[in-house]
Formats: structure tokens, sequence, C-alpha cells
């Protein structure tokens, strides 16, 4: 079904997306693909059809689980329940690696201790199988250990040439930071990434996904409430899902936009309640950033003034620099201004 907002895994579940598809299983074979889209864009969509479509043994860990700053136990307890979940497959490469036990349908990973298993030694282990490392959301891998899985990925794509790995990113600009590409400190600087960016649904191709959403649930709409519709969540997949789904129920896209804009408010107050953990000030900031751009700072003069309007301060140009560099590396805004409409209508919003 169309507006299940659930993550599809096979082709008939999916919207379009067939060139995307296949751009990822053509370029499998590479050691490096990256999976980068806005926030509900189908990103984890996309990877898990393909995923199935390949016909190889494949892990996926889904780093959304991990929690800011984790340490080396979450790591390995995600790793864990990933190599579970594919145990059927991988059994008689997991039972003959050192540091991991098979206990009855779970797999244990030593994190520390003399039955120690580095990242680098699983990966070369793993490397007996023809296999994909699939990693959602790879950004929330920066923090403490970030380094560490940096070199063993890049150990993996030197030396490891039966793995292949496709990292998906919804913070585009911190996934690039992870990886370090660029950066002659990482020790990924300089290696070779195919990059699949998935794109928002067009005017035509958002009204075929919503009129055959509806369809499928048997509800009548209008092509003016469907034009509604589209002008309000502006092509992105996840949001029309979620506005169908509520729309058909609901019968009031009054309702259904106020549901979507109190979802995305509540990841901006997270947002600045991380920043409000470093620093009371940053995260008034960014809050007061966040506002003065949706209400129409456009250029970084305007900004300036709305900003230094709302502290009462002086605010340096430093400080202004690093707040839109972050929101631009958090894929919220680009070039001044909101990628996604409902994250701008949450952004007047915070007080």
């Amino acid at each position: 079904m169309l507006f299940d907002e659930r993550p599809k895994e096979n082709r008939g579940e999916l919207f379009d997306r067939a060139k995307e598809i296949e751009e990822i299983k053509n370029n499998i074979d590479r050691p490096l693909i990256l999976l980068t889209g806005v926030r509900r864009i189908g990103k984890t969509s996309v990877m898990q059809v393909t995923l199935n479509e390949i016909k190889r043994d494949f892990i996926l860990i889904d780093c959304r689980k991990l929690k800011e700053n984790y340490g080396r136990r979450d790591l390995y307890a995600l790793l864990s329940s990933s190599l579970t979940r594919r145990l059927d497959r991988l059994r008689d490469v997991l039972k003959k690696i050192h540091g991991i036990q098979i206990m009855g349908n779970s797999v244990e990973i030593s994190w520390g201790g003399r039955n120690y298993l580095s990242l680098a030694d699983l990966f070369d282990h793993l490397n007996e199988r023809r296999l994909v490392i699939a990693v959602d959301e790879a950004q929330r891998l920066r923090g403490p250990l970030s380094r560490e899985v940096r070199e063993a990925i890049a150990h993996a794509y030197d030396y490891d040439r039966n793995l292949s790995f496709i990292l998906t990113g919804s913070e585009v600009g911190l996934l690039h930071d992870f990886l370090g590409i660029e950066d002659q400190e990482s020790p990924l600087f300089g290696r070779y990434y195919h990059e699949v960016v998935l794109e928002r649904f067009s005017r035509e191709d958002s009204r075929k996904f919503l009129e055959t959403g509806f369809q499928e649930l048997g509800v009548e709409v209008g092509d003016d409430e469907i034009d509604e519709l589209i002008n309000l969540f502006d092509g992105i997949p996840g949001w029309l899902a979620f506005a169908g789904i509520r729309y058909a129920r609901e019968r009031d896209l009054r309702v259904v936009a106020e549901i979507a804009v109190r979802v995305a408010q509540s990841e901006l107050e997270s947002l600045i309640k991380f920043k409000d953990a470093s620093s009371g000030i940053a995260g008034r900031r960014y809050k007061a950033a966040l506002r003065c751009l949706a209400e129409g700072s456009d250029s970084w003069a305007k900004l300036k003034i709305c900003l230094e309007e709302t502290e009462k301060s002086t605010i340096s140009s430093s400080v202004l620099a690093n707040i839109l560099h972050s929101l631009e590396k958090l894929s919220l805004i680009s070039d001044y201004h909101f990628l996604d409409p409902v994250y701008e209508e949450a952004s007047k919003r915070l007080r």
C-alpha cells in the first residue's frame, strides 16, 4: 500500500524510483555507495528494495538506534542485532569468527577482553562471502568511535574485495563530514564513492502517487484537494504518504497540515535541546535563526539583523556562519531557504 508509512521492501510496494534502484544495482560492485536526500524522501525504502533484488547476502545496520555519543557497547549491540537478523544466511561464516558466539538464534560479539573482535577483523572475516553492508542514517556514527569506524571501512575498501558498503544519510553534510573524503586527516581521504541522490517527486508524479494511494484505499478525493496536498508537501514521498492516510481518515486538510507541522516542530525542538546541552546560548540562537529564516530573512544581512534584533545583542559573523553551515549540513536549508515546507512552517512556531 502506497500510504503505508513503513519503509517498503519490494518494488510492488514502491512508487517509481526504478532509475535510482537500477543505478545502485549497476554500481553494487563498487566498494562505497552513498544514497542521500532530504528527510522522508524514501532512502530506506529504496535501499531495502534494492537489497532484496540484488540476489546476494547483506547486512542492514540501522544507526537511528544509536544514541548521541554512543559507546563501544552500544555500537556492538547494534552490530549484534543486525547480524542476528541475518543469522540464517550467515551462520556458516559467523560460527568460525573468534570473538563471536552463536547462542541459539542470537549473535553475541565480544567488544572487550581477550576475545575482543575489532571492526576491521570482523570485516575481514565477512569478506569470505560476497556481501553488502548497508548502513542506514550513517551520519549517526559520528562521535567518539567515528575514526575507528572510518578506519575499518577504509581497511575494507582497500583489502576486502568481496564487501560493498551502502550508506544512507538525511543529514547529507554530516554524512560527508563523517566520511571525510576531502579531509586529509581522514582514513577515507581521496577514496572514490558513487553517490545516488533521491530527488522529490515532480508535481505530476506527486499527483499520480496520491491518486493511486487513494484508489487503493477506495477513497474519492477531488482535484482541488489533491492540488492542495501537493502544495503543502512539495513532492516529498514520506510527507505525501503521511498526509494521504490521514486525509483519508480526517477529510480535513487543515488537520492534516497541523499534525505534520507538529511532528516537524517536535523534531526541531529535539535539535535545539541537543544544542542547549552544549550551550544555552547556542540553542537559543539556533531557534532564533530558524524562525528568522522561516519568516523571510533570505540573505546574510537580513538574517544578521533579525538575529540581533531578537537577541538584543551584536552577533559575530563567525557565529552566524557556523549556524548557517550547521543548518545546511543538517539538510534543513540551502541558500537561506528551507528544503522542506513543513519544517519551514514548524520553524515559525518556535518560541
